[in-house]
């Protein structure tokens, strides 16, 4: 076996919040290191004094540093094929895989952790510590706290641990997916394909045993949003797809945004059988609109999903959803009643206290009413015209791109970063098209509306 010995330094201990200091790798045979990196890493933030006060480490030492995606690729060659082993590797590991899913790559690879592998093979330490478990054995530690000495400390240990027993080791080897816990599964499937399903952006399909499409879903982690259908018992129809699915089939995106576009356009061309309604945004509540009877505007707020209904914008729940109609409806000079916030048979009460035409009664001419409804509407649209979004790729060195042009959604498509003089009109020619529809449009325009991608062009 091949292993590659890690130790990181960061700014602090969550993998979510903090960043990667220095990283160390020692590539080992099983017998001897045949090849060692190691590198200080520019973490792009502010390092803590008492983190400074620990590893030594200063904000000066990694000014001039890589950032971790320039060595990212470094980092990919040399532990692919290899089993990452760290002290306490579930740390140095969760950091690594942290670092890589912010750069839109997943990264997986089997773990052995030399804290649980010398509890098993050298039992009655007080401590397993690595600084106490090496001074106990009489290892050398030639720079604690910083990545390098620690990382040579774990091959020594591990090389002791190695030749007290070789088959124990083999046999603590964490494998990069959870599939070993799954059963009861379909005769068609195994746990051995399920682990093959990356844990990445992207959409997944669900097939019966004759591959009819039973379901689309989309999802940040696609192997774990499986795992949840293949676990799933809530109710009679998610257990009855759970024993159907036969096989599965994704297309990875990288981007979140792509993810959604695509699995509404999946859903709406498909209609698969167990997706009960399409979901037309990213959230439960959506804010429609409708004419009624007198030809007026009308505004409802209600649960998204309908068949043939796509909301104006979208909500998390319906309370964010009153609030913000409530501010608009005065911003617009709109009326309660037909706004879905005032239940009655005669005038709302913004009519009362002077802040309402009059709609509510039929007071107000429909043109007039109707003209301040549409640029409430209006406000939800794209106020540019001409726009590419540029986001995560499926790669490191990928970039996705999704392109409104004149107020239309026109598709999405990918290029490769290292194309790096590409034009407007070059990346235009990456969009591979596809239909527009408002869902699409109000897919994107909530998605801007909430998160931050890295680029947009106008043009």
């Amino acid at each position: 076996m091949n292993y590659a010995i890690l130790d990181i330094e960061t700014t602090g201990g969550s993998p979510k919040h903090e960043k990667i200091t220095e990283i160390a790798l020692f590539i080992h045979d099983g017998e001897k290191v045949i090849e060692e990196f190691s590198s200080l890493v520019n973490p792009e933030k502010n390092i803590p004094p008492f983190i400074t006060g620990l590893t030594g480490i200063t904000n000066e030492m990694v000014a001039d540093a890589p950032r971790f995606f320039e060595i990212a690729k470094k980092i990919v060659e040399l532990t692919e094929d290899r089993i990452i082993v760290a002290h306490n590797v579930n740390f140095d590991y969760g950091f690594i895989k942290s670092e890589f899913k912010r750069l839109g790559y997943d990264y997986n690879r089997e773990s052995l952790c030399t804290v649980k592998l010398s509890r098993k093979l050298i039992p009655g330490f007080k401590s397993y510590s690595l600084g106490k478990l090496c001074n106990q054995l009489k290892i050398e530690i030639n720079g604690r706290h910083r990545a390098a000495g620690d990382a040579y400390a774990t091959v020594r240990l591990f090389e002791l641990l190695l030749k007290k027993d070789n088959e124990l080791t083999s046999g603590l080897i964490s494998a990069p997916f959870p599939s070993g816990r799954i059963k009861n599964l379909n005769g068609f499937l195994t746990p051995e394909k399920i682990g093959e399903i990356p844990a990445a952006i992207g959409v997944y399909y669900l097939h019966d045993s004759e591959g009819n499409l039973l379901y689309v879903g989309k999802s940040k982690n696609i192997h774990t949003r499986i795992l949840s259908h293949l676990g799933n018992k809530n109710s009679r129809r998610s257990m009855e797809l759970r024993e159907r699915i036969a096989g599965i089939s994704f297309e990875l995106t990288g981007s979140e945004l792509i993810a959604l576009l695509l699995e509404s356009s999946e859903i709406k061309k498909n209609q698969p059988r167990y997706n009960r309604a399409q979901r037309r945004n990213s959230t439960g509540w959506g804010l429609y609109s409708f004419y009624d009877k007198n030809g007026y505007i009308n505004f409802e707020i209600k649960k998204t999903g309908e068949k043939n209904s796509v909301p104006v914008t979208g909500f998390n729940n319906k309370k964010e959803g009153v609030n913000m109609l409530t501010s608009l409806i005065e911003k617009h000079w709109l009326c309660q009643k037909l706004s879905g916030l005032y239940q009655t048979d005669g005038s709302c009460f913004h009519y009362d206290i002077r802040q309402c035409n009059g709609a509510c009664i039929g007071k107000e001419p429909v043109k007039t009413y109707n003209e301040r409804a549409n640029r409430l509407i209006k406000a939800f649209e794209f106020e540019i015209e001409n726009l590419l979004v540029i986001d995560k790729g499926r790669t490191i060195n990928e970039r996705s791109l999704v392109m409104i042009e004149k107020g239309v959604y026109k598709g999405y498509g990918y290029y490769d970063l290292s194309d790096s003089y590409l034009n407007i009109e070059e990346l235009k020619e990456c969009i591979n098209s596809s239909v527009d529809n408002r869902e699409l449009r109000q897919i994107v325009k909530s998605w801007l509306r909430k998160n931050k991608p890295e680029k947009m062009l106008y043009f």
